[in-house]
Parts: C-alpha cells; sequence; structure tokens
C-alpha cells in the first residue's frame, strides 16, 4: 500500500483538496485498496479546523465531499510513516524538511513535479507552485493545479 501526505500551510485549502480529489481518483480507478492518503498543515494555525468553505465548495461543485476533515499538523514520525510526503509550493518544502529532520530517503516532493506540464512549468530548478487561494481567492485555479498534480501522481504510481 501506497501511503500519502499532502501538505500545505494551514491544512484547510489547498492539501485537503489534494487529499480529496486524490481519494475521488483513486475511487473511480478502481484501486482504493492500494493507498491510504490523508494531508497536513506545517503550521498550528488552523488546527482542528474544517476545510475552507469556498474549498469545500469548489470539491462539492465536482461532486467530492470532504465531512469529517480536521486539519492537523504535520509531525517528524510522518515522515516514517508515509511513503510520498507532497507540498504544494516551496515554503511548504522548506517546512516539511525542517519538521521531518530532512528527507535522506527522498521522500519529499511538490505536487506540481507530477503535473503533465510539469517539464514546461519548470522554471530554474524549482517546479511551479500551486497558489494559495486564501491570498488569490481563486479556487478554480487550485482545483485545476491540484487536479492535474494528482491524476500525473496517479499515473505514475
Amino acid at each position: 500500500m501506497t501511503k500519502i501526505l499532502f501538505v500545505c500551510h494551514g491544512n484547510i485549502c489547498r492539501s485537503p483538496m489534494a487529499e480529496y480529489i486524490m481519494k475521488d481518483l483513486v475511487k473511480r480507478a478502481g484501486r482504493e485498496a492500494e493507498f491510504h492518503i490523508e494531508s497536513a498543515a506545517t503550521s498550528t494555525e488552523e488546527i482542528g479546523n474544517p476545510v475552507y468553505p469556498p474549498a469545500r465548495r469548489e470539491l462539492a461543485e465536482h461532486g467530492i465531499t470532504c465531512s469529517g476533515h480536521a486539519a492537523r499538523q504535520l509531525t517528524s514520525g510522518d515522515y516514517h510513516q508515509f511513503d510520498l510526503l507532497i507540498g504544494m509550493d516551496q515554503a511548504n518544502l522548506r517546512n516539511m524538511r525542517r519538521i521531518c529532520g530532512g528527507d535522506p530517503e527522498g521522500k519529499l516532493h511538490l505536487l506540481m513535479e507530477f503535473s503533465p506540464q510539469a517539464e514546461t512549468r519548470k522554471t530554474g530548478l524549482c517546479f511551479a507552485e500551486v497558489a494559495d487561494p486564501w491570498y488569490t481567492g481563486d479556487f478554480s485555479a487550485t482545483w485545476r493545479d491540484v487536479s492535474a498534480g494528482c491524476a500525473g501522481l496517479l499515473r505514475q504510481l
């Protein structure tokens, strides 16, 4: 079983969107038994909170529910529990390395590394990032990026 943990700053927008989109994709592919999927935050700001209402609405518009979600913080133990820990942006990745004590096994990645457009979206040594809709207000753009990243990840697995 492949264990995947999606990570963003607060675990109320991007990472839960990725968690529930990925769960939906694996369910539709008939591969649920192959995966364990969760999400977490690098900060403590939103611990215990549900998915942010605009993110929840965006998921619902695509027939995906996220009821029961409660934001939680990434721990160093998650590094050993999960096979892949996938952040949404470079700040997430830096904080993930700090919390996990580095990345000796190469488990930490950016979601957009798995996007079909990854090669064209790569800038320098960095892949494109999933913009934070908390600040942009564009939950549709986040949906598109997260969906593309999750679909690409599933194809690779």
